[in-house]
């Protein structure tokens, strides 16, 4: 009963799998095809004439070592912002009992709420007035604001478990409030951090709208948004097209390779020996 029960599972599982990754499978038979084939109705799934060299003339048909390296910028600027930000935020919303907490907190929320789409014209009109436009610092300055609410909230949570005990050990050793939390909270606390860098950064990433409205300037767009170059007034490079985005992927999946340990971490791994 239990092999039976097992075998569904897999089979349930491998199903799911099929066609999460079959959109994926999609773009990469479509970004090794001949231009000649796209053009083709109905289209063949697999290609007839297998084209590697996709993948090599995509960077020639657009900047696209420029794209990925804007967004590098803004993801990675955003994220490490996020993260000073957010760590001595939330520990204040935790551990303080200040006027205000609750209304502060609630405030949060509400912003969590707001999609950036329905920000966009007052974002733009704000950005104009400080002659921030076409700046990839503006981008990294909104990436943060979008992500600090959700990041401020989840640590928050992570620092509510962890006993006051810990931090008055510490402060009895002669730790200050600030050591402590550098020496204690922060390893506890690292499966939160971990949490936070990565959704920040696939937020930042990901990005879209904004970069679209604010940036104009060819060398200083995202790559979000210089995939658009690969679509004409009269056609699209579909085989360009596929083959940037699956390579958009790679520092991603990267990130996820190099933190999953951490992700998996209990929250009061290394506290206690």
């Amino acid at each position: 009963m239990a092999a039976r029960t097992t075998g569904r599972a897999t089979i349930g599982g491998t199903a799911v799998a099929v066609v999460l990754l079959s959109p994926y499978l999609v773009m990469l038979f479509t970004s090794l095809k001949p231009a000649s084939e796209l053009s083709l109705t109905p289209g063949r799934l697999l290609p007839q004439d297998w084209r590697f060299d996709n993948y090599v003339t995509m960077w020639q048909a657009a900047p696209v070592a420029r794209y990925m390296l804007n967004s590098l910028v803004v993801a990675s600027s955003s994220t490490l912002l996020v993260l000073l930000i957010a760590v001595p935020a939330a520990y204040a919303s935790a551990r303080f009992a200040f006027p205000g907490r609750r209304l502060y907190l609630f405030a949060m929320l509400v912003v969590q709420m707001l999609a950036p789409v329905a920000l966009i014209v007052g974002l733009y009109r704000e950005f104009a007035s400080f002659r921030a436009l076409d700046n990839l610092g503006s981008l990294v300055v909104i990436n943060t604001a979008f992500n600090l609410a959700f990041a401020i909230w989840l640590l928050r949570g992570f620092i509510l478990t962890i006993p006051a005990s810990l931090e008055e050990a510490a402060w009895i050793d002669g730790c200050s409030r600030q050591r402590a939390l550098l020496l204690v909270v922060l390893p506890v606390i690292r499966p939160g951090l971990v949490t936070v860098a990565v959704y920040a950064f696939i937020a930042a990433w990901n990005e879209f709208i904004v970069a679209l409205t604010l940036i104009t300037t060819e060398a200083k767009k995202p790559l979000q948004v210089g995939l658009t170059q690969f679509i004409g007034k009269d056609e699209v490079e579909w085989q360009h097209l596929f083959a940037t985005s699956l390579v958009a992927i790679v520092p991603v999946v990267v990130l996820f390779l190099l933190v999953e340990k951490h992700l998996v971490g209990g929250l009061t791994a290394g506290s206690v020996k």
